[in-house]
């Protein structure tokens, strides 16, 4: 049996719009999605901000109700059964929202125990396996509002393992993390494994999918646009490279001129502080950056380098780059 089930899974939201003539109108979030998620497997779903990812895990562990489609989580369908299934099942949206920053973190669990009804004697027990599994051991007596983002994420996923769930759904969980605090974190994921835990992770973090997950679908508008393991996945832009120039400033104009060329798949930039950089996909590798320079003649450039796809490139090529 899947873990998880979903079949033509939709969701619509109507929302006002005008001033002087108030209108409803309807805004597809979930767009007739479907995928599978097998016992034990950590499968990623990847998408930009506003793809549907977070209203797809809400409509997963009954928080929101379908508009149409199904979806069954251990064979429990998440709207007629939902009551049989919650026990089951536990989850983390991104953020820090949660705890109770004024009791300690061993506290904290204490009383997040006593909500789920907990024996004592696994209470006791569970409690200090949890906070060493998640690196907090050492300052469980300390209280939540004197720990880092990183840490609150971490007991975040110690209060979501009390009640030992089969399933997690990890709502970008290292959103907001710095570096070490999302290193970390992802550690800890990885460590869930090792309890044969079944995990549904959104994130817009190419990297930290492809070091996370078995298998990845890729959502965008609310559609599912391609699944697959991550080789996979990389397997569709193995017919392009990547040109890599790092610039301060470049304008609309030029990006224009990039993307009309016949030799460009794809053009992004990305914001680095006081510089940019630029990625172009092409087919014809190092031999088009002489004419990508000619077009960014008079843009101050720095490094330019030309590498092979990764996960990342392919996620754009999927989502499109445009940027």
């Amino acid at each position: 049996m899947d873990a998880i089930a979903v079949q033509n899974l939709h969701r619509v939201f109507k929302a006002n719009v005008g001033r002087i003539r108030r209108q409803t109108k309807e805004v597809t979030a979930v767009d007739d999605i479907s995928f599978t998620v097998q016992p034990g497997e950590l499968f990623g779903l990847l998408g930009p901000n506003g793809a549907g990812k977070t209203t797809t895990v809400k409509m997963l562990t009954t928080l929101l109700l379908p508009t149409g489609g199904s979806a069954r989580i251990l064979g429990y369908d998440v709207v007629t059964q939902a009551d049989q299934l919650r026990p089951r099942i536990g989850f983390i949206f991104g953020g820090e929202r949660g705890l109770y920053w004024r009791l300690s973190g061993m506290d904290n669990l204490r009383y997040f125990a006593s909500l789920y009804h907990m024996e004592p004697a696994v209470t006791k027990q569970r409690i200090p396996y949890l906070l060493e599994m998640v690196g907090l051991a050492g300052r469980a007596n300390e209280k939540v509002e004197g720990y880092s983002r990183g840490m609150k994420q971490r007991l975040h996923i110690a209060r979501t393992l009390l009640h030992d769930p089969e399933i997690l759904f990890l709502d970008e969980p290292t959103i907001g993390l710095d570096p070490v605090g999302a290193r970390e974190l992802r550690e800890v994921i990885r460590n869930l494994q090792s309890e044969e835990k079944t995990i549904l992770l959104t994130t817009h973090y190419m990297f930290e999918a492809d070091a996370l997950c078995q298998r990845l679908a890729v959502i965008k508008d609310g559609r599912i646009v391609a699944h697959g393991s991550p080789e996979a996945l990389k397997q569709d832009v193995q017919d392009l490279s990547v040109v890599e120039v790092e610039l301060f400033g470049v304008s609309e104009v030029i990006l224009d001129q990039l993307r009309a060329q016949p030799y460009v798949d794809t053009v992004s930039v990305e914001n680095r502080n006081q510089k940019q950089a630029l990625f172009i996909q092409s087919p014809r590798g190092a031999e088009v950056v002489s004419d990508i320079l000619r077009l960014l003649d008079g843009t101050r450039i720095g490094k330019v380098a030309v590498r092979e796809p990764t996960l990342e490139d392919a996620y754009v090529r999927l989502v499109g780059g445009d940027t």
